[in-house]
């Protein structure tokens, strides 16, 4: 059954126990999965309270197997929030989530803190937390292991703050993916500061579909901490997850004025670096600055750039590739000799709670 409960502006709201979803998928026919909980138009909620949210994502994630398939390819996050405004999300834990955990869509000034966001690094596209069209939200002190993007900031958001976040497994924390079919997108004003990325397919990453338009732009990755991470630092504009090869297309979204500073850790890649942009559309101010980054596997990293300029200062490991002008010999590909890094630990306030 379906209940709708109409929330006064300034309310608390407290989960002090667990909210389990239907453990078989067939339970949803009738119904819409893509709303399970969902908080519409809400101004000044406060959702807080120790407690946990059980999205019993075990029997969907098989779902491509069942005939209802269909039903599969349309869920939305066990708890979206959309077009709500002065939201406070914090002490919560959700689990095993469908698909994505918990997603801001259209929503102003939002602080998500203190989460627990867990799901198995085979589960698909669980996302832990994703923010779409978005203004003014800060997620911190949050642990998030999942099967996809720990984080993931797409379409028209900005002033996104990310701070303090363990992440892994997963995807890493993502920048898109934008301008998927010719579509129009812009991210701007984007602070991802102190984090520690754990066994991640990627690091952190901005991902962007040939096609597209608009930018991505003022986007700043520092103080974060990498261990044995695939593809710790990334900019793909060649991006395509389909089944079928995508198109090539000469338009796409600008990537600029992206900086990563004090990123360590361990490479679980030779490429430690990739940036590989638009022939079209360049990437252009791209920073690097005091980047130590070496292969957890006692081999080499190499950074790798196509369509790529910008500038580094500091010790930069492995070397920066950037072009000041393009054309295929610019496709450089520079390897280093593994030293051992001394880097500071990152401090996470969560500390003692993380186990990578």
């Amino acid at each position: 059954m379906r209940m709708r409960i109409v929330i006064p502006v300034g309310s608390t709201y407290l989960i002090s126990g667990t909210i389990v979803a239907p453990k078989d998928p067939d339970a949803w026919i009738g119904l819409n999965p893509r709303k399970w909980l969902y908080f519409h138009g809400v101004n000044h909620l406060t959702l807080e309270g120790g407690g946990r949210i059980n999205g019993m994502g075990q029997e969907w994630w098989l779902g491509l197997a069942r005939p209802t398939q269909q039903m599969y390819c349309s869920l939305e996050p066990a708890v979206t929030f959309h077009r709500c405004k002065n939201l406070k999300v914090k002490d919560l834990m959700i689990v095993n989530s469908q698909q994505m955990h918990m997603a801001f869509t259209n929503c102003m000034r939002v602080v998500a803190s203190n989460l627990r966001v867990m799901a198995p690094a085979v589960s698909p596209n669980t996302d832990g937390i994703h923010i779409s069209a978005s203004r003014g939200v800060e997620v911190k002190n949050s642990i998030i292991r999942t099967g996809d993007d720990c984080i993931s900031i797409v379409s028209n958001s900005s002033r996104i703050r990310i701070i303090n976040i363990a992440c892994g497994p997963g995807h890493g924390i993502s920048i898109g993916s934008l301008g998927k079919s010719n579509s129009w997108s812009r991210v701007h004003d984007v602070l991802v500061d102190v984090a520690l990325l754990s066994n991640t397919d990627n690091g952190v990453r901005i991902k962007t579909w040939q096609g597209g338009s608009g930018f991505a732009s003022n986007i700043a990755f520092r103080n974060v901490l990498m261990d044995n991470v695939s593809n710790p630092i990334i900019i793909d504009q060649y991006y395509c997850d389909s089944w079928m090869p995508c198109l090539n297309q000469s338009s796409a979204v600008k990537v600029e004025n992206i900086s990563f500073v004090h990123v360590k850790g361990t490479s679980a890649t030779e490429e430690a670096i990739s940036f590989a942009c638009s022939d079209d559309s360049p990437c252009e101010g791209l920073y690097l600055e005091d980047i130590q980054l070496q292969s957890s596997i006692g081999g080499i990293t190499r950074s790798l750039c196509w369509a790529a300029q910008g500038s580094s200062s500091g010790s930069v490991d492995p070397p920066a590739c950037f072009s000041s002008f393009l054309s295929s010999e610019n496709f450089m590909k520079q390897k280093v000799n593994p030293q051992t890094i001394h880097s500071q630990r990152i401090l996470l306030v969560l500390e003692g709670i993380w186990d990578p």
